[in-house]
């Protein structure tokens, strides 16, 4: 099983129980990637400019709350 349309027809196989493993593992893999990515950025400096931009937002005090932001529409 090498091709996505081989990949589909077997997911279409599993029960919905199955279905649901598997995406709980997606989502998990997923995430662990990201994270893996986000840790090389940052590592490699490609996040420091971002970094040092927030950091002179929050000391020139142009940041709000986060419940500000989520409560405020």
């Amino acid at each position: 099983m090498n091709s996505l349309p081989e990949i589909e027809a077997a997911i279409m196989q599993l029960s919905e129980g199955e279905i649901r493993d598997l995406s709980n593992w997606l989502q998990e893999y997923l995430n662990d990637s990201w994270d893996k990515q986000i840790e090389a950025d940052a590592k490699s400096g490609r996040l420091d400019r971002l970094i040092q931009r927030a950091k002179s937002d929050i000391d020139a005090n142009r940041v709000k709350p986060l419940d500000e932001i989520l409560n405020n529409p």
